[in-house]
């Protein structure tokens, strides 16, 4: 008779067993079952306003599966408290949802960058500088090196806050906060943004000809950090799932009904994970967050 288990772990198990590497080549992974069918993905159920929400992802050639289930307030620290869930032939795995969110949030970032920005990028921007910011940072420093970080948050001291906190992971990186949205773009060759923003954090034309923009903070319809004029006129908009963006990316479903961008010109991640187009101009990535995500990090925990 087989015998089951369950283990319970913590955010700084999480933390211990998932170096953002391993998340980062994960996430890449499961982006390419998803594509092949690998997965059944029911659509996310989101409750009182996409305040509690739950997603399942069923791995069909293992039979493995992955269930999160969080509140979000976005007034509280943390603002996600809740579970994933990984089960699997011989057991179960309880993590915290607060951990696998934001380490799989910055792993997915970074595969993007990976993809779309320019080989040579080292300058980055982060609009935000709350509890998915630093993920972010540690994400696109996995695969694009750094040489100069800016933070930009409406709450300065809690930009430096996170600048003192990442100093010692980024050893000969230049650091500053910004008082100013013109000042955090200057010369910049990565954008990431991390913020609850309803409206868009910058202008386009603020932005360098040539740049990569990831946008994470917004998973409601009613949320928008970037521009309609940036997806407009980038070169590449990439999302991680187009259901899942026409569904609740709230820039995505703005610039759809405004005319501004056209559903033809969304690509999916995982068609140019292979074959990158080249470009000379912006590119964006858009993502919400599927729960194969979450499935591919809880996995790392099941292995060791």
């Amino acid at each position: 008779m087989t015998t089951t288990s369950e283990e319970v772990l913590s955010a700084e198990d999480v933390r211990r067993q998932v170096p953002m590497r391993r998340a980062i080549d994960a996430v890449r992974e499961v982006l390419l079952e998803v594509a092949a069918g690998s997965f059944v993905l029911p659509p996310r159920l989101a409750l009182g306003d996409g305040r509690v929400l739950v997603m399942t992802a069923f791995h069909q050639p293992t039979g493995t599966a992955a269930v999160k289930a969080l509140e979000v307030r976005l007034d509280r620290m943390p603002a996600i408290i809740g579970t994933v869930t990984w089960m699997g032939a011989n057991g179960r795995i309880i993590a915290d949802a607060s951990a696998i969110t934001t380490l799989r949030t910055g792993a997915i970032a970074g595969v993007a960058t990976d993809a779309l920005a320019p080989r040579d990028a080292s300058v980055m921007t982060l609009f935000g500088a709350g509890a998915q910011a630093p993920d972010q940072v540690r994400a696109v420093h996995t695969v694009r090196p750094l040489t100069a970080l800016t933070v930009f948050d409406r709450d300065r001291p809690r930009a430096e806050k996170l600048l003192s906190e990442l100093e010692g992971e980024l050893p000969g990186v230049h650091l500053r906060s910004a008082g100013d949205v013109t000042t955090a773009l200057t010369d910049v060759e990565i954008v990431s943004c991390a913020t609850s923003s309803s409206t868009p954090l910058f202008p386009a034309d603020a932005l360098p000809a040539r740049v990569h923009v990831n946008a994470i903070g917004s998973f409601r319809p009613t949320m928008r950090e970037l521009p309609d004029e940036l997806l407009a006129t980038a070169d590449l908009v990439v999302v991680e799932q187009i259901e899942a963006a026409t569904d609740e990316a709230g820039e995505i479903i703005h610039a759809l009904e405004t005319g501004t961008l056209t559903r033809h010109r969304i690509h999916e991640l995982a068609g140019i994970l292979e074959t990158a187009p080249e470009t000379t101009g912006r590119t964006v990535f858009k993502t919400v967050g599927i729960a194969a995500q979450d499935w591919a990090v809880a996995r790392l925990l099941s292995k060791t």
